[in-house]
């Protein structure tokens, strides 16, 4: 292959010498036998030979060295493996690797170690913790801002038995919502679309509008489907409350089937009046998940009638 390419070996290894990644060689015992100077640089090692012989393991924190040793085995298989892991340098700064391990095999097939690329990626990994922080400090606002219009219904409704009916009922939407809300969070992910789909819809039931969910399989789905799912499902739910069911009266019907491959949710709603159609370039807030659902590998349809759309959301199962 490097006679075809017009590259020998000294060039190729040239070529290794000069990436911007940390390239390693390691041989099929597990131990280090080559580092390129960029990577030597990366890892803030200054003298190979204090690393030189030694288990690529031991390089890695404690807490990652099961996960660079299952990394190996499968290497050696002849998959191609990747991850992301913490691993700081020889002189203690705080780094991110992108890491992908390859086995390497001699001018006869046979195995004789493994090609391990590093790629720097702490500041992609320090800006996607302040995105997670951020996210939950959203979160966490959004729970204290249901607790507090809680308060401010029971306040205004006290000392009269219709409106603290009615601010009791409120409130128990408001807790479910934040039910909702919560276990779309990353704490719990990933979840199973059996407690999801509930919590994100049965608390819009009224004696108006029937809000029914049908058997939910027991699918368990990652954070990022999760969040997906809450976003159309509450971007139906106002779309309802501002022109269908949820508005005029009617029925709402959610359920999920389990398909090869993946699994689809269908929102079924029905309402008393005339529906008006309203097309995806009529709506800022089905353009968004439209461009959500696709950033996840999923897809929705939505079909209009005449009292109401119904909506088909299919995604995927999860990778193992």
């Amino acid at each position: 292959m490097l006679s075809e390419a017009g590259l020998t070996a000294e060039t190729l290894a040239a070529v290794f010498e000069q990436s911007v990644d940390c390239v390693k060689l390691i041989g099929m015992d597990g131990n280090v036998r080559w580092m390129n100077a960029n990577g030597m640089c990366a890892m803030e090692i200054d003298d190979f030979c204090a690393v030189q012989g030694s288990a690529w393991t031991d390089m890695w924190p404690t807490e990652v060295r099961a996960q660079i040793h299952a990394g190996l085995i499968t290497a050696a298989t002849g998959n191609v493996v990747r991850f992301n892991a913490f691993c700081p340098t020889a002189k203690g700064a705080p780094r991110w690797w992108n890491v992908s391990v390859s086995r390497v095999e001699d001018a006869n097939q046979h195995p004789v170690g493994y090609l391990s690329v590093s790629r720097d990626v702490t500041d992609f990994e320090l800006a996607r913790q302040a995105l997670e922080i951020s996210v939950e400090e959203m979160r966490h606002r959004i729970r204290n801002t249901y607790a507090m219009m809680g308060g401010l219904l029971a306040g205004y409704a006290a000392g009269n038995p219709e409106r603290e009916q009615f601010a009791r009922e409120m409130q128990d939407r408001l807790v479910a919502i934040a039910k909702a809300q919560t276990l779309t969070s990353s704490d719990n992910a990933p979840g199973s679309l059996a407690e999801l789909i509930p919590a994100l819809v049965l608390p819009f039931h009224s004696d108006r509008t029937t809000v029914t969910v049908d058997n939910i399989p027991d699918i368990k789905v990652d954070q990022g489907r999760a969040d997906a799912i809450a976003l159309v499902l509450g971007e139906l739910a106002v779309n309802a409350s501002k022109h269908g069911a949820l508005a005029t009266g009617g029925s709402i019907r959610v359920g999920a089937l389990a398909q090869q491959g993946g699994f689809e949710i269908r929102w079924d709603e029905q309402s008393v009046a005339p529906v008006k159609s309203r097309s995806r370039d009529g709506g800022q807030g089905l353009k968004l998940i439209d461009s959500i659902v696709a950033a996840r590998g999923g897809t929705l349809n939505i079909e209009w009638r005449e009292n109401g759309p119904l909506v088909t959301l299919a995604f995927p199962l999860m990778r193992e």
